[in-house]
């Protein structure tokens, strides 16, 4: 059964560890993710960004495929089903197809408009018990071909955002999506914590988890940093595992081509890079 974010964030936010939202591509990704999960009883937030949502041909099968899958692979931690820097129009998609949590990011509208609509799917979301979460200021780095240099937001914005009483808070501090360039500058802790001060209580959220150095992620959880967003690295690691497999000619050994084989090193990949974050995050045991 899904759960909304809610619940798990505030045991984190108060335990000082964090969730990892780990987004999902296929079947693959989701099965890894769900079984580390249940090995290491970690709570788990599943995230699908609007691309990976498509290319899963919508949004109704990603969620019919996670709702089977947590029954068939008897999954008993608390799962999350999140919808990744949502636009509005699919944030009603989302709530539509059955999904527990949305993410809306308005951090592109004029902070009018975001407060504007942040407000009403607030509203519909807490109808239905679902949690939602907004951003305020761009999140650097390329997703899905939005490109932005990892700006830092107002912490006035960030209150204003927050006071609309949505579950939990995505605030640029210098982090991007994808792979760090060398002349990054480091998470902005200055502005973590003026965001903190103003926001209370409100769960944080990191965006672009993927190559932060461990001690500012345990300095971010600290802050008030309860979810963390990973999607490249399990990428990565997925491609690692595939390409190693290939190269060593394993395809072309017996039945080696099978899909169910070709995609196995590249799963049990994802399924480590899980693990070692779940265990950096200090959510291990906490389901």
């Amino acid at each position: 059964m899904l759960v909304s974010a809610k619940d798990m964030l505030e045991k984190a936010r108060d335990g000082k560890y964090a969730v990892g939202q780990f987004n999902i591509n296929n079947l693959e990704w989701t099965k890894a993710v769900l079984q580390t999960a249940e090995e290491m009883k970690s709570p788990v937030i599943l995230g699908v960004s609007e691309g990976a949502g498509k290319y899963m041909t919508g949004y109704k099968t990603v969620a019919a495929m996670v709702k089977a899958m947590i029954e068939e692979l008897k999954i008993t931690v608390p799962v999350a089903l999140h919808l990744d820097h949502g636009s509005y129009d699919g944030c009603y998609k989302c709530i539509e197809a059955g999904f527990s949590s949305i993410m809306f990011d308005g951090s592109h509208y004029p902070i009018a408009e975001n407060v504007e609509k942040t407000t009403e799917l607030v509203k519909v979301c807490a109808e239905k018990g679902l949690s939602i979460e907004a951003e305020v200021g761009s999140i650097g780095g390329e997703e899905d071909g939005v490109v932005g240099m990892g700006e830092c937001a107002d912490p006035d914005e960030c209150k204003q955002v927050a006071d609309l009483g949505v579950t939990m808070l995505a605030a640029g501090i210098g982090n991007i999506h994808g792979k760090y360039p060398e002349n990054w500058a480091g998470l902005s802790f200055d502005t973590l914590a003026a965001i903190k001060d103003k926001v209370g209580d409100m769960p944080l959220v990191l965006h672009g988890g993927t190559g932060i150095p461990e001690d500012q992620i345990k300095k971010a959880i600290s802050l008030g940093v309860a979810k963390i967003n990973v999607n490249t690295e399990c990428q990565l690691s997925f491609a690692d595992g595939t390409r190693k497999y290939i190269e060593a000619g394993k395809d072309l050994e017996g039945k080696g081509f099978d899909p169910r084989k070709l995609l196995a090193p590249g799963t049990e990949a994802i399924k480590a890079t899980v693990k070692e974050k779940m265990e950096l995050f200090g959510s291990v045991g906490k389901a």
